[in-house]
């Protein structure tokens, strides 16, 4: 007696996947969404358009480095969510081998200009030493974690590779997580600018705990392993894994 096959179990398994799958790129979205949307408004700003959020003449005179860090920010972020949706990667390995390739330059540009700005542009006001300290280390710090992240997947160690990565986006993210840690600067002890300052760096902190949290996770499971170098045929180079 041949047993019919139920489509509604044989297709359980898929649907569970596909809803574990959208909660990730939409978290993602949500916390770019702050600092992508007021980026965006800054550089319609200095090309001439209205004026949607309040002018900072310090960006007047050398937008430059902001609109190339802006429009980098724009790209590693938004194409660094689908380099982190596993489902999506494992179907479509092509493009992210090649578009990661983009979000990496990205990254790097991203790194630059803020190191740039914070060592040149005047600091904001409200703002004092302990964030622009802050800002310079992290700079540096996403330039590392990308480089390490494309050097790891370039000698087959794909799990490295995904874990310095998940750093760099974490690192790069900081600003939306920045959107709400900056709320709570009038709460924290100390003068003004000092509260600001640790309201406003304790989202790299944060994110790269949570970062942190993501790679151990990954690392229990079958598919962080290290590759033969015959496998990175298959494996993209120079993304999140």
């Amino acid at each position: 007696m041949r047993t019919r096959r139920t489509p509604g179990l044989a297709e359980a398994p898929r649907r569970r996947s596909r809803q574990r799958s959208w909660p990730l790129p939409l978290a993602l979205l949500v916390l770019s969404a702050v600092p992508l949307l007021a980026g965006s408004f800054r550089v319609i700003q200095l090309l001439g358009g209205p004026v949607l959020i309040p002018a900072d003449q310090r960006f007047a005179d050398n937008p430059v480095p902001l609109v190339v860090h802006i429009v980098a920010a724009t790209v590693f972020a938004l194409g660094g969510i689908l380099q982190l949706v596993p489902r999506f990667r494992r179907r479509h390995l092509g493009w992210h081998r090649r578009a990661g390739r983009v979000v990496a330059v990205a990254g790097l540009l991203v790194a630059g200009s803020a190191f740039w700005m914070a060592s040149f542009y005047a600091p904001k006001p409200g703002t004092g030493p302990l964030l622009l300290g802050l800002r310079l280390v992290f700079a540096v710090a996403l330039t590392a974690c990308l480089v390490l992240g494309v050097t790891k997947v370039r000698h087959g160690d794909v799990s490295a590779h995904r874990a310095w990565m998940i750093r760099a986006y974490a690192i790069a993210l900081a600003a939306g997580t920045q959107a709400f840690t900056g709320g709570f600067a009038p709460l924290l002890p100390g003068s003004g600018a000092l509260k600001f300052d640790i309201a406003m760096g304790s989202a790299w902190f944060i994110n790269l705990a949570v970062a942190e949290w993501v790679i151990r996770r990954g690392r229990r499971t079958p598919s962080s392993r290290r590759t033969s170098p015959a496998d990175l045929r298959s494996v993209p180079a120079g993304t999140p894994s």
